[in-house]
């Protein structure tokens, strides 16, 4: 199971939706980065054992369990990329409101 950060949440620029912003495109990098290395780790083993050819990944369809444990994994993917947006839209939904810039110079100055 996730867990949540603790304490305030670091702010790099005058505007938070920036912040929010940058907090998802650096969720997508890491996450292409394990992609492109597990990638390359794929070529690697196929280059020396000759055991699949890009035929073999055109074709293939996945069975009824893949696609489902290729849904959770999507699922689970989205959750984490969105995890900003949605704890905003939780706040908003108690009655808060998302911290303000001002908000966050005052926390850190405090």
């Amino acid at each position: 199971m996730a867990q949540k950060a603790k304490g305030k949440k670091p702010t790099f620029f005058a505007d938070p939706q920036a912040d929010k912003v940058l907090a998802i495109v650096m969720a997508l990098a890491g996450e292409v980065s394990v992609l492109r290395e597990r990638l390359d780790t794929v070529e690697r083993v196929l280059d020396t054992k000759g055991v699949l050819t890009r035929q073999d990944i055109e074709t293939y369809r996945p069975d009824d369990s893949a696609t489902e444990e290729r849904e959770r994994w999507r699922a689970d993917y989205l959750d984490r990329l969105l995890r900003v947006v949605r704890e905003e839209q939780e706040a908003i939904m108690r009655g808060e409101t998302p911290d303000s810039y001002e908000a966050a110079v005052q926390a850190v100055s405090s």
